[in-house]
């Protein structure tokens, strides 16, 4: 006889897990399936954002900071240090210890919660009059469970070229990236957005010589203008050597070289030769394998499942979440549809407002955003104004040694309402947060410029910005 679920959910990745915590907190019963194996074998739930994207990838960008500031910054503060060293063993073992803190730490919500780990790969089969079958296919063999309702979580992958074959030693994608065993002394990035960035900063503070291709006419397009073009500028002084409008025409790889010709903006040929290559051109969604025929459902052209504003497929009783439907490919976009969808199926009316969740890239300095960008106003024909503040008059920017970047706000002319916070500089994934809640509770910029900040401190950057949008900082 079929287990029988009042939910289940496919995928435990960040919207995955969320949805099955929520519903099982809801009185609901609850089984996840899961399917990930890491390189040793063993099942674990988590997956990419957990395993081998968004934790894994903060590690090492943690661990790289910090052999660049010992080895270049510390001087700064009287303070000397030789003979400096890196052990890349060690900091790969150190990445995979903090993935499996966080792994364990979702397997004892499961516990706690009393959610079922279904361990296999999930595809729908049809539907009965208890509900929807879904066969999960594991290590010791298939089995069919009936669900009430189910929710769609399986996220995406790795977008790779055509006819580039990615062997994660030589040419890498985002996983392969994040286990090098040495710093190649030259790497080349195809893609030079979010995980490109991200990466190529890894590896250029380890000390490799970094260059990044990017196909598009602009760098960082996604983000404010004035917020791209101080990126490129700090990016540059770092190192980082960015071209953007490449058109990559060959990819040749040899056992232990790789040499990329392209043909750059200008339409002049040229060769880039490295150790090693990332592609890092974008994602694309896990729905290959669902079975989604059998309850009638089908993928747009690309290769999301199409939803309603609450997430519901046009299947009755099932839903989907996170990187697999529309908008932004973002783990707490994922978690916040997960709740969201966790809610809906328990007979509440919750709603995300995709307007207010926030973006954040983790360079050094960070880059973080949530609303729209000037040219978005402006394009709407938005009546605007702005305010923007430097993190070189910040006192405690100053005293740790971040001074670079700047906050930006853009507020309605005749309403003051906060449409859009743009910020570039350190701690920028903390700072944003403040413009999200009051953009969620549609506040004006005045409201944040009258609130008190402690000082000395990052935040009162995002009060002098606020200031400004009125003409009015007290520091500048």
């Amino acid at each position: 006889m079929s287990k029988e679920f009042d939910v289940v959910v496919i995928g435990a990745g960040p919207g995955g897990y969320i949805a099955a915590i929520r519903a099982a907190q809801l009185g609901k019963s609850v089984a996840c399936i899961e399917n990930w194996k890491n390189p040793a074998g063993n099942p674990k739930l988590g997956g990419t954002c957990l395993n081998v994207g968004c934790i894994p990838s903060k590690a090492l960008l943690a661990s790289s900071e910090e052999f660049e500031n010992v080895s270049h910054h510390l001087g700064d503060h009287g303070i000397t240090v030789s003979d400096v060293k890196l052990d890349i063993t060690r900091m790969l073992a150190r990445k995979e210890a903090v993935v499996e803190k966080m792994t364990k730490g979702v397997e004892f919500l499961f516990r706690k919660n009393k959610i079922v780990w279904l361990k296999g790969q999930g595809k729908f089969s049809g539907r009965s009059d208890a509900g929807v079958q879904i066969d999960v296919s594991g290590d010791t063999g298939t089995e069919t469970v009936i669900a009430k309702n189910v929710i769609i979580a399986t996220g995406s992958k790795a977008r790779h070229l055509p006819n580039i074959p990615v062997d994660n030693k030589i040419v890498s994608d985002n996983e392969g990236a994040l286990s090098f065993d040495s710093v190649p002394k030259k790497l080349a990035v195809i893609g030079a957005g979010v995980i490109g960035l991200e990466l190529g900063s890894v590896w250029r503070r380890l000390g490799a010589d970094v260059t990044l291709l990017e196909a598009l006419p602009a760098f960082l397009g996604a983000c404010d203008e004035s917020i791209a073009k101080e990126a490129a500028k700090q990016f540059k002084k770092q190192g980082l050597d960015i071209h953007v409008g490449v058109k990559v025409n060959e990819v040749r790889t040899t056992d232990n070289s790789v040499s990329i010709a392209y043909t750059d903006r200008d339409g002049n040929a040229a060769t880039l030769d490295a150790d090693r290559l990332i592609v890092s051109i974008g994602r694309v969604p896990n729905t290959d394998n669902l079975g989604l025929d059998a309850v009638g459902l089908a993928v747009d052209a690309r290769g999301f499942i199409p939803v309603d504003e609450q997430c519901a497929t046009s299947a009755p009783n099932i839903y989907a979440i996170g990187d697999v439907v529309r908008g932004p490919m973002l783990a707490h976009k994922a978690e916040d549809e997960g709740a969201m969808v966790a809610e809906v199926i328990d007979g509440q009316k919750p709603l995300i407002d995709y307007n207010c969740i926030p973006w954040v890239i983790y360079t050094e300095p960070e880059i973080a955003w949530v609303g729209k960008t000037e040219h978005q106003l402006k394009a709407e024909g938005r009546e605007i104004k702005t305010g923007q503040f430097p993190m070189l008059a910040n006192g405690r920017a100053l005293g740790i040694g971040k001074p670079d970047g700047f906050v930006k706000m853009i507020a309605d002319v005749k309403t003051d309402e906060l449409l859009g916070c743009h910020i570039i500089s350190t701690n920028a994934s903390d700072l944003i947060a403040e413009a999200v809640v009051a953009m969620e509770f549609g506040a004006a910029s005045e409201d944040i410029a009258r609130i008190s900040h402690p000082h000395p401190s990052l935040s009162e950057v995002m009060r002098e910005a606020a200031l400004a949008v009125d003409k009015r900082a007290l520091n500048m």
